[in-house]
């Protein structure tokens, strides 16, 4: 078979470039359409689906934000900023205990209506000292430590007046026995509770003075207690309970 070739070669190269060149855009339609659907998709994410997702968290927030602020004392939660602003108010409401060695000194009677304490409990709750001790002038050295407690008071200085207020508000008596003491010396034992005053042990109250009759004793002076303000419980006497 024989072909002839009637085409020149100059329009052959023609059609291959004309191929070539739509080849070219239409590789380069199909690129831009794909090109543009990413935008497009792109623009979709960011104003729609981003913006949806942005209320929705800004709804959640909104809500969980209402429902916290509904929470009853939501103030008084365990934070960290809560705790720092409660810093001040925890430090003027602690109470000074240790100013208890001071007042049981003062109050203690001269001889012979000294007494020697053998316990002493303090309960801030019901801000009450329960004193548990023993008297060698047995009921008359009792009748001169109640007397001597109830006529105690604290003298403090407060927005630049010197006020009073009594030491104790209430006394109870409580149990009495005879006993022995080391040396066999025949004793009272007693135990006493006294209600104190709030302004006591009070971190607001400073410079505060404990003036019992005839002596005063300025508070948180001390470096420790007095080792005769303690002693050994008396025993009991043989033959008694």
């Amino acid at each position: 078979m024989i072909e002839i070739n009637l085409i020149p070669d100059v329009k052959q190269e023609l059609i291959k470039a004309q191929r070539v060149r739509s080849t070219v855009i239409s590789i380069a339609i199909i690129v831009g359409l794909a090109s543009a659907g990413v935008v497009v998709l792109l623009a979709i994410w960011v104003f729609a689906v981003q913006a949806g997702r942005g209320y929705l968290a800004d709804k959640t927030i909104t809500d969980e934000s209402a429902k916290l602020s509904n929470v009853p004392d939501i103030g008084n939660t365990l934070t960290i900023q809560n705790q720092l602003a409660q810093i001040g108010a925890t430090h003027d409401a602690k109470h000074i205990d240790s100013r208890v060695f001071d007042v049981l000194t003062t109050i203690n009677p001269e001889a012979p209506n000294s007494i020697s304490l053998t316990k002493a409990t303090l309960d801030s709750d019901s801000k009450t000292i329960k004193l548990e001790a023993q008297a060698q002038n047995s009921f008359s050295a009792l009748e001169v430590y109640k007397k001597t407690i109830l006529a105690t008071t604290i003298q403090f200085v407060k927005d630049g007046k010197t006020q009073t207020v009594p030491l104790v508000t209430a006394t109870s008596l409580g149990d009495q026995s005879y006993g022995e003491d080391t040396t066999g010396t025949k004793i009272l034992r007693f135990s006493l509770t006294v209600t104190y005053s709030e302004e006591l042990f009070s971190h607001g109250v400073q410079n505060a003075v404990i003036v019992a009759p005839g002596k005063k004793n300025v508070t948180d002076s001390f470096l420790g207690v007095p080792q005769s303000l303690f002693t050994v419980k008396a025993a009991d006497i043989k033959g008694t309970n």
